[in-house]
């Protein structure tokens, strides 16, 4: 049996590829949108793809399964209940598909979504007992799924799914399992995954603190305490992931834009999202456009910050960065992808178009207002455990996603100070606050790294 775990970086992703040399076949689970490295997998081990599975409708990525069935002209599944409107064969409890040697039994573990499954696998060439099983969004790597994303109007029903799913199916399952599920640290659709890949039922069962209930009524207390932040681009994943999605070759071409051509799609109301780094953006931007740089959880800041169906332009430093932010933003179902601007924000400049900046505030900058006692306000946007594990004296909390969904309910005319951990979110508040007519607004340089690692102090 062939088995190989595929990490799609920055949503963190888990894709699987199981199969048979001999019989010259293989599956593939939960296939993200860009699907070359399978097709590279299928030619080097000489498999042809003759499956497609998805664990569920997913939230926080779009699928792959249109792209490979196009190309490959694989078969689709997901289960029975997931109605999905494009051809498929449904999938139900104790169903399984054989691959040569290796089986593959469904399991219905509803909870993340109702339409959830698990696969036991079994290498029959080894033996007749099942090997690992890939859990989807109900189990990970210390952790469990969230039970909301489906909607408040059955979050009740999804928590008691999530309970029998994880307590009485699973619970039948021997300790030795080993466990691959649908996503591991950095993604959206749990709160406190481990960064290893794997694990084991027994593992999990002796170390997961939302494996250790005593009662369904705790259990349940626990999990509605609270959710992941829900980005914007979630609820469009999901209709996009039921509808199928479009084949990326119908999406919009490529185009390197000049500024007379770019500024006109602008004043159309295009988004224009800005990939450099903190200080390039705040040297100079174009007005109204919105920092996300290009790191390792891009695209859930995309997620977070822009309309899924907005018409979009980037500029960048490169194409290779132009080609790695469409690659993202195909994968989160941002399809409206017009062009970059050719030649950078050079090129703006030497147009004579208008541009505004974003100050960037050293730690000794902000020292020495704060013994000023100068009127501004510090704006820390991070996470409540990050505010908590520590903060600047005299800041004011306030989640990023807290201030994208209310604004900063303060006079426009007070000098804003944005920090985060590092610089990055606080380029995104910034230039948003810039955007809805806050005056002076300057983002702290490095953050509370750069604070307290420059020796100021941090109080809890």
């Amino acid at each position: 049996m062939f088995f190989k775990q595929i990490t799609t970086e920055g949503l963190g992703c888990y894709s699987y590829v199981i199969g048979c040399p001999t019989a010259g076949q293989m599956a593939i689970v939960d296939p993200k949108r860009d699907v070359q490295e399978y097709l590279d997998i299928s030619r080097e081990e000489g498999m042809k793809i003759t499956h497609v599975i998805n664990t569920h409708v997913h939230a926080d990525h779009v699928g792959g399964e249109q792209e490979l069935k196009s190309i490959t002209g694989a078969e689709l599944f997901i289960h029975e209940n997931a109605k999905v409107a494009y051809p498929h064969t449904p999938l139900k409890e104790g169903d399984t598909i054989t691959i040569g040697s290796a089986k593959l039994e469904f399991l219905h573990t509803p909870g993340h979504t109702p339409n959830a499954i698990s696969i036991l696998i079994t290498d029959m060439m080894r033996g007749t007992d099942p090997w690992m099983i890939l859990t989807g969004d109900l189990l990970f790597v210390g952790d469990i799924g969230r039970p909301d994303l489906p909607g408040n109007e059955i979050l009740d029903q999804q928590v008691e799914n999530l309970y029998h799913s994880l307590y009485v199916k699973l619970g039948k399952l021997p300790d030795y399992l080993e466990v691959f599920p649908a996503h591991g640290q950095g993604s959206l659709c749990g709160k406190g995954m481990s960064a290893k890949p794997s694990t084991t039922l027994g593992y999990e069962r002796r170390n997961n603190p939302m494996l250790k209930f005593e009662s369904f009524e705790k259990f349940k207390e626990v999990v509605l305490e609270s959710f992941p932040a829900r980005p914007k681009s979630f609820s469009h994943i999901i209709e996009t992931n039921f509808k199928g999605a479009p084949l990326l070759e119908r999406c919009p071409l490529d185009k390197a834009m000049n500024p007379e051509r770019f500024k006109q799609i602008m004043d159309n109301g295009a988004t224009i999202i800005d990939v450099r780094d903190a200080a390039g953006f705040g040297g100079f931007h174009i007005p109204g456009s919105i920092n996300i740089g290009l790191e390792k959880q891009l695209a859930n800041w995309v997620g977070m910050v822009v309309e899924p169906n907005a018409d979009l332009l980037l500029v960048v430093n490169s194409k290779p960065d132009y080609d790695r932010m469409c690659l993202e933003l195909h994968r989160i179902g941002y399809d409206n992808i017009f062009g970059y601007l050719l030649g950078g924000i050079s090129s703006w400049l030497l147009a004579g178009y208008p541009v505004k900046s974003l100050a960037q505030k050293s730690t000794g900058d902000l020292r020495e207002a704060m013994q000023d006692d100068r009127e501004f306000l510090l704006l820390d946007v991070r996470t409540p455990g990050e505010w908590d594990a520590g903060h600047i004296k005299g800041a004011i909390h306030k989640p990023l996603t807290q201030v994208l969904e209310e604004g900063l309910k303060t006079d426009k005319d007070i000098p804003v100070i944005v920090m985060c951990g590092s610089g990055y979110r606080s380029n995104i508040v910034g230039s948003y606050l810039h955007n809805n007519g806050h005056k002076q607004v300057c983002s702290l340089a490095g953050g509370a790294l750069a604070w307290s690692r420059s020796g100021n102090e941090m109080v809890k």
